[in-house]
């Protein structure tokens, strides 16, 4: 069998290639500014040509037809013969767009080249010894796999856990070559490299992992007056290589654990799509949830470290809260992303943004029911309102369209470019250096920080304090599934929903989780759609970060990378649209605007 990447994928990071800016990548508003966009323009410019193709089934540069540049006449009604040529041609021009887009390049950050005892590589699941370094020829086996990309090589790799019942099996590295049949294709997406093992970026993103864990029980909303908090900022400010955003210079509890999206740095941590009541149609639901106990953190001894590295599972049950409460503390939010179906915040914010307010319903009150996004074709129309396109049923479809597009470019950026360890692995190797004297290069910025030294005295070990009793998934970390997905479904939230729609009343839970009253902040006028929206996505991303699943680079380099996911959903699909839609406007994650 022929397959399509082979062996050079192991080798990127010693391409010649050039590194493309994450950005360049991405449509500019000025490219992709949309013209006047009408079943009429397009139907003008068809002709009856049919389209030509080699004999190897390669659609040719020279289809026209393509302008929706607007027609000096209506064409005639399409017959049934002219509708079937209509459809062939949209989707064949379509599919050279996305062809003649640049190829991509994908570069890894180097360490799978450069240490021959992969500490810097993902090898959860496979034998290892008792430093935790993986078994070469298990590790060359899985390589071996990605190179064929055969089901049965992949089988074929040596566990770690000699009993197949508690094994814990490699998540799905195939499905990082599956082929989609809209957008572009999953290999067209690039992520630039990860930091590397060595590196001070590194360091400064394992230092918040571990504050992360540190501060899981307090709630969000005591950080400004919290010791931890204050802490975990001050230390995190004297890292010498870290990206979270900082006021003057200086990470605050208020930009502690977030992200410099636009909107994200107001109001509190916790988007307030989490905590509306939800209109399910006909049902209601209130939003809390089923937490875990505060106190309890997993694998702070290294046979149990051990263990869960070898992929041995399950470790133990999770010990629940009896009382359901609002997500208040870093607790609550790993647990909600430890349980949710992939999309299901992004599905609960489209049912809250699109039901109106009901003043009859006692329970939730309706929606917010914003307005939707200023490029919507019905605005203003006298007899005429959206449905199947621009309505509710294409609102819900179109944004769980995107997830598996997103996850399987994510996927492949997993398994065939990247390999990135996990915070938990590297963790391992900092208990390893520290307390076994192994010569492991890991950045002097981690082992002289506060985060460090407060794990030890915790915990008695620099193991990451893990929220999950099985720790992370048995893929790579970089990028991050949630995270991508994260991204491609708020991109489309936004497309869709007025992001300038200041949400009324905003709400915060007391610290017990009990209950919300109203959030008072100076900054409560200025919480819009589109900032809740990116916070929202921060939330799901992050909460993995702190269950210490992820680092701070999965997390926001993949939610990127999910908004070019959901951009190439919405280029092709606005190409069969029949109302006169001028195109999608929102604020990308960089705070430019664009229109497709």
């Amino acid at each position: 069998m022929t397959k399509s990447t082979g062996s050079t994928q192991h080798e990127s990071s010693d391409r010649t290639a050039g590194e493309r800016d994450p950005e360049s990548s991405a449509p500019t508003p000025e490219r992709e500014r949309a013209t006047p966009f009408t079943r009429r323009s397009f139907l003008g410019g068809i002709g009856g040509a049919t389209a030509a193709l080699t004999a190897g089934g390669v659609i040719l540069p020279a289809l026209a037809g393509t302008s929706r540049a607007s027609a000096a006449a209506p064409p005639p009604p399409e017959t049934d013969a002219e509708r079937r040529e209509h459809a062939f041609r949209l989707r064949t021009n379509t599919a050279l767009n996305n062809f003649n887009r640049p190829l991509a390049s994908h570069r890894s950050n180097g360490d799978d080249a450069l240490y021959a005892n992969k500490i810097g590589s993902f090898s959860k699941g496979l034998p290892h010894n008792a430093f935790g370094e993986v078994d070469p020829v298990a590790y060359a086996a899985l390589l071996h796999a990605e190179d064929t990309q055969e089901q049965a090589d992949f089988d074929a790799v040596p566990s770690g856990c000699s009993d197949p019942t508690r094994r814990l099996k490699l998540v799905n590295p195939l499905s990082g070559m599956a082929f989609d049949m809209e957008g572009q294709d999953a290999h067209d997406f690039v992520l630039p490299p990860a930091p590397a093992f060595a590196s001070a970026e590194e360091a400064g993103e394992i230092v918040e992992n571990y504050w992360m864990a540190i501060l899981r029980d307090i709630p969000f909303t005591a950080y400004p007056t919290n010791g931890l908090a204050q802490a975990a900022a001050t230390d995190l400010s004297s890292m010498s290589d870290f990206h979270g955003p900082k006021v003057g210079g200086q990470v605050t509890p208020q930009t502690l654990f977030r992200v410099d999206f636009p909107g994200v740095l107001l109001g509190p941590w916790v988007s307030q799509f989490f905590w509306r009541p939800l209109p399910y149609g006909a049902q209601h639901i209130e939003p809390k949830m089923r937490t875990a106990m505060p106190g309890i953190d997993y694998m702070t001894t290294e046979p149990s470290w051990l263990d869960v590295r070898n992929g041995i599972g399950p470790l133990g049950g999770m010990t629940f809260d009896p009382t359901l409460r609002y997500i208040r503390s870093g607790r609550d939010m790993a647990q909600w992303v430890h349980m949710d179906v992939l999309y299901q915040a992004y599905f609960q914010a489209a049912l809250i943004l699109m039901t109106p307010p009901d003043p009859t319903d006692p329970i939730t009150g309706g929606g917010m029911g914003a307005p939707h996004n200023v490029g919507d074709p019905y605005h203003g129309s006298p007899m005429q309102v959206g449905f199947g396109t621009f309505g509710s049923p294409y609102f819900m479809t179109i944004l769980t369209e995107v997830a598996t597009r997103a996850l399987k470019a994510v996927w492949f950026q997993k398994w065939y470019v990247h390999r990135r360890l996990r915070p938990e692995e590297f963790a391992g190797a900092i208990q390893m250096k520290v307390n076994h004297g192994l010569p492991y290069p890991i950045h002097a910025d981690v082992l002289n920080s506060g985060a460090l030294a407060t794990i030890n005295t915790l915990h008695g070990t620099c193991l990451m304090p893990m929220a999950f009793p099985e720790g992370c998934p048995i893929h790579p970390a970089y990028g991050a599934g949630h995270a991508t997905v994260a991204g491609a479904c708020i991109t489309i939230l936004k497309a869709l929903f007025d992001e300038s729609y200041v949400i009324p009343n905003p709400v915060v839970p007391t610290v017990d989780g009990l209950s919300l009253v109203p959030y008072t902040g100076s900054d409560a006028g200025q919480i819009t759609v589109g900032g809740e929206l990116n916070k929202l996505a921060m939330n799901v991303a992050f909460g993995r970060n702190i269950a210490g699943v992820h680092w701070r680079t999965d997390g926001t380099e993949s939610m990127k990378l999910g908004e070019e996911v959901a951009i190439s959903i919405l280029r092709d699909q606005r190409r069969t649209f029949g109302e006169d839609f001028h195109g999608f406007t929102f604020t990308r994650f960089n705070g430019n605007s664009i229109t497709i």
